[in-house]
């Protein structure tokens, strides 16, 4: 990947706020979502945010960029391969091959469990955990409570879009926490 400038958060956050639309009760009532598909389509705005997060993983000073299925995954690959480290995909319950550790949690429309190889990580490994929303913190707790238990150190968690009412950042304890947008 070509080496850029990388542009400021609120470049960032303008680019992503006037290509992210949301959809009115989606997946159910009374949930608003947030639909990254226009972001994505557009070329440069897509590398630009990727620039952006393969920034933050370097300014991390990471060994790994984990990304949570399955949209965090659009974000954490492309950081990873610009920051040049490894990306660690965690994934819904069956996906893997191997021997997995997992970790089950609610949302904000149901619950989930999330699983990775046990042996995806070394003891020790500074990690950067990529997911696109930050809603009610528990798809990110359960990142971070699974890499933890893995023997991993996770130095930030970066979100594209944080939903603030939702007050997810609570439940993350002291972990860092960057987010490019915060939506009230």
């Amino acid at each position: 990947m070509t080496e850029r400038l990388t542009p400021s958060r609120e470049a960032v956050a303008s680019l992503v706020a006037a290509r992210v639309r949301a959809i009115p009760d989606f997946p159910t009532p009374g949930v608003v979502f947030r639909d990254i598909t226009p972001l994505l389509a557009d070329a440069q705005a897509f590398a630009t945010v990727c620039a952006y997060c393969a920034q933050a993983v370097r300014a991390a000073h990471a060994d790994l960029v984990v990304g949570i299925e399955a949209r965090g995954f659009i974000f954490a690959a492309p950081a990873a391969i610009g920051a040049g480290v490894g990306f660690i995909p965690l994934r819904k319950p069956g996906k893997l091959p191997g021997v997995t550790l997992r970790e089950s949690y609610a949302l904000e429309y149901g619950e989930a469990t999330l699983e990775m190889h046990e042996d995806a990580i070394a003891e020790g490994a500074r990690v950067i955990v990529m997911d696109d929303v930050l809603a009610t913190g528990g798809t990110a707790q359960a990142a971070a409570g699974l890499l933890e238990r893995a023997g991993a150190r996770v130095v930030e968690m970066l979100f594209l879009i944080e939903l603030a009412a939702l007050e997810g950042r609570a439940t993350l304890g002291p972990r860092p926490i960057d987010t490019v947008l915060r939506i009230a």
